[in-house]
């Protein structure tokens, strides 16, 4: 029995956008992505937060090989990315292969024919030798469980599912949180509001942004002189490398942009006390660094105050906190991030011998073979999977640095004939595991904050230890003595 396909992505994010491209180029046309949307962006199509942009410079925060001269600012806004996104599939033709409103919500590993039968929420079914599962990191919200928080009468909303229909104007608004989409939200929205109230559980350590906008010659340079860019970007990489060594153990850069951020806090905030409740009390780049120019100085407008003081419950008319304040608010933003370090989904994925994926990572915490491959998942790739994402840089190099490692195991594959399949073998993923995790030692995210970094268990599952550079090597190509090869009949 041949399967439909070879090659599924699921998911038209970024990481499916990237698969597509790189499977393109490599000549490989029988390939299909499932996309649970009506369209393709992922984490750009669906957050649509007042202010939301990126924090990587545009000119690195974008695919090598399908540059774009046109950005408009050194820091692309929710909008232009997204914009960006529909251009390369439609410049690429990818959309012949995106099927839309099909979320997987299951893939089964039918050993004895050594394929993958996916099914969608509808039950349809569609096998496929390879999978590639682009899912990212950032789309399941992170609710917070708060006391009472069903009996609020007025607005809320997750930053995840803004409502563009709901005005703020002259609204008493509480956004809950303080990363990255908080960093956004708060400044853009603080001049519309009657009154803003953020709840800080733990000070944020912000980096300066340094934004501007791009002028039309500089513009017009880029198009006609493509080379120009590929020097920018490589400067951009250069820098942001440098600079993460601060996360791996250099003491000197550490305290240099730590000393940074708090020259930055007593410049844009003017009262004592207010900056004292903004001085993060862990490490700089323990949990995620922020990049803002205009967050703190929010803090200086009469209508916005800043609330330390853990919350109590939610009620009927407001927040109410541990030390008996309660706060009147017609609206509440949810800013509370992502579940990214511990796995809950409804989808199943289910390998050789019964065994179901997410089960296990919920078990034991997410795992990989460089954060691509699963023991027991033959032809099963994860892009942005376990340990892959990064404190300094883009991680779209990531992405593409992975798939060089994802279409040197489909070439091998390929070799071995129609009916075979590869295996990492369980002890090559638990040295690389036990390995890894012994490079988290002298690193900032090993100094005992607590961040979404972390699983419940304390143990990093999000994070490479390292810079970009030595994952490129690790995956620069497959080493078949690495993998068992079963042939099926």
């Amino acid at each position: 029995m041949q399967p439909d396909f070879q090659i599924g992505v699921i998911g038209a994010g970024f990481a499916g956008v990237i698969a597509a491209l790189r499977l393109q180029q490599s000549g490989r046309k029988s390939f299909v992505i499932f996309e649970k949307a009506a369209e393709v962006g992922g984490t750009w199509r669906d957050n649509v937060y007042p202010g939301c942009a990126c924090d990587v410079p545009s000119h690195l925060y974008s695919i090598s090989f399908a540059p774009n001269p046109h950005w408009t600012k050194m820091y692309s806004s929710q909008s232009e990315i997204w914009e960006y996104m529909k251009e390369v599939v439609q410049k690429n033709d990818l959309e012949k292969h995106i099927r839309y409103n099909r979320e997987i919500v299951q893939y089964e590993f039918v050993e004895p024919e050594g394929f993958w039968k996916l099914t969608d929420r509808q039950g349809n079914t569609t096998t496929v030798r390879m999978v590639i599962a682009a899912l990212g990191p950032f789309s399941r919200p992170q609710l917070p469980h708060l006391k009472g928080i069903a009996s609020f009468h007025g607005k809320q909303m997750h930053s995840t599912q803004w409502d563009r229909s709901y005005s703020l104007k002259g609204k008493r608004v509480a956004v809950i949180g303080t990363g990255a989409s908080a960093v956004q939200i708060v400044p853009t929205i603080a001049p519309e509001v009657a009154h803003l109230t953020v709840f800080q559980r733990n000070a944020a350590w912000v980096s300066d942004r340094f934004d501007r906008e791009i002028p039309p010659f500089f513009k017009k340079w880029l198009q006609t002189f493509p080379v120009l860019q590929k020097l920018i970007r490589a400067l951009l990489y250069s820098l942001l490398e440098f600079r993460g060594r601060l996360f791996i153990g250099n003491a000197a850069l550490h305290k240099f942009f730590t000393n940074l951020s708090l020259k930055k806090l007593k410049r844009e905030v003017h009262d004592p006390e207010l900056r004292r409740k903004l001085t993060p009390a862990y490490q700089y780049g323990c949990k995620r660094i922020l990049v803002s120019d205009d967050y703190w100085p929010a803090f200086n407008r009469p209508n916005v105050d800043l609330e330390t003081a853990g919350i109590a419950a939610i009620t009927p008319a407001g927040i109410q906190t541990t030390a008996g304040k309660e706060h009147y608010v017609d609206t509440i933003i949810l800013a509370t991030g992502f579940e990214v370090a511990d796995f809950t989904t409804d989808m199943k994925i289910i390998g050789r011998n019964g065994r179901e994926l997410f089960g296990e990572w919920q078990r034991a915490g997410l795992e990989a073979y460089k954060g691509t491959m699963m023991s027991g998942f033959p032809n099963l790739a994860f892009l942005l999977g376990p340990n892959t994402g990064l404190g300094h840089s883009s991680v779209l190099q990531m992405m593409e640095a992975q798939m060089n490692y994802v279409i040197d195991y489909i070439a091998l594959l390929e070799s071995q004939g129609e009916k075979a399949y590869l295996d990492v073998k369980p002890t090559v993923q638990r040295a690389y595991n036990d390995a890894l995790q012994r490079q988290f030692d002298g690193t900032v995210w090993a100094s005992g904050c607590k961040s979404w970094y972390l699983n419940s268990n304390g143990k990093v599952t999000t994070l490479y230890p390292r810079l970009l550079p030595q994952f490129r090597r690790e995956t620069a190509q497959v080493e078949a003595s690495e993998y068992e090869l079963v042939h099926v009949m």
